[in-house]
């Protein structure tokens, strides 16, 4: 299989189901994405639910999302794992604000995406640092070969997911690893794996974007279509409707296709729950 990571990298992949750090852009390219992201938020009217376009498809809305997914240095990792052809199926921006006390339990990606075969991939791009005190992603090395395990939903009010989903049994946190990123770099995991990340005790603001890939063999089972953007190759399956990539910053057109997406998906992340919130899945914490 081709692609930019090493044997070494994919085979320690392989092993604990999570890789981190891998370098992907250099800090002015990581800057000026964040300049571009921040500059949208501070402009945007104030009718447009900002925060849900961060939480789901950011890639439809904003356009600096959209160049990030398609990135040859993002999805050169990335082929390495899955191969030529490329899915992309969402994208989050997730934002700790300073000294805030979000925080995001142990969960795994696949749980309520109703994608199988269970194989799908999550890259998380740090557009600032995102280091220990800033409430950094960690990782339960080998989780990934537990399969499909129980989540409770709590709706606790600082957990950052949408349903405060977590795995309470079989947590050791003695063996938990950090993954401590720089601006600029990335870390991946499987969608399996257990991850989980403290609450930001930095006087900065923590900024990552969640992109998760899949190859086109995925498909949807828990509705009749789902919807993906094809980054690299070619669909030769046709399990997924295409996303639209956008022509500007919430422009009209992507925000209308925005809230289609995001309201099927929706049901799919909250069957079998009993929260009702329609802005997006929010099934990708940090």
């Amino acid at each position: 299989m081709t692609g930019s990571l090493s044997t070494e990298q994919t085979e320690r992949f392989a092993r604990d189901g999570f890789l981190a750090p891998v370098d992907v852009l250099n800090e002015a390219d990581a800057a000026s994405m964040r300049e571009r992201l921040e500059a949208i938020e501070a402009s945007a009217p104030a009718d447009l639910p900002i925060a849900d376009f961060r939480r789901t498809a950011a890639h439809v809305v904003f356009t600096p999302v959209d160049e990030l997914v398609h990135d040859a240095r993002i999805v050169d990792v990335m082929e390495s794992l899955i191969g030529p052809d490329i899915l992309l199926w969402d994208s989050d921006l997730i934002i700790k604000e300073p000294n805030t006390p979000g925080f995001i339990s142990w969960h795994q990606d696949l749980r309520y995406m109703g994608i199988e075969p269970l194989e799908s991939f999550t890259a998380w791009l740090a557009l600032s640092p995102a280091t220990g005190d800033m409430g950094c992603m960690r990782f339960l090395p080998g989780s990934h070969r537990r399969g499909l395990l129980e989540h409770v939903d709590t709706h606790a009010d600082t957990n950052l997911l949408t349903r405060g989903q977590t795995v309470r049994d079989g947590i050791d946190e003695t063996q938990a690893v950090a993954g401590p990123l720089m601006a600029g770099q990335m870390s991946i995991h499987h969608g399996l794996a257990l991850h989980a990340s403290e609450p930001n005790r930095s006087d900065h603001r923590r900024i990552g974007l969640a992109m998760r890939f899949l190859a086109p063999s995925a498909r949807q089972t828990k509705g009749e279509r789902d919807y993906a953007s094809l980054v690299r190759g070619s669909d030769h399956e046709g399990n997924f409707l295409a996303m639209p990539r956008p022509q500007g910053d919430l422009m009209p057109e992507a925000v209308a296709a925005w809230r289609k997406i995001s309201d099927e998906q929706s049901a799919y992340y909250f069957e079998g729950g009993d929260a009702t919130w329609s802005g997006g899945t929010g099934t990708a914490g940090r």
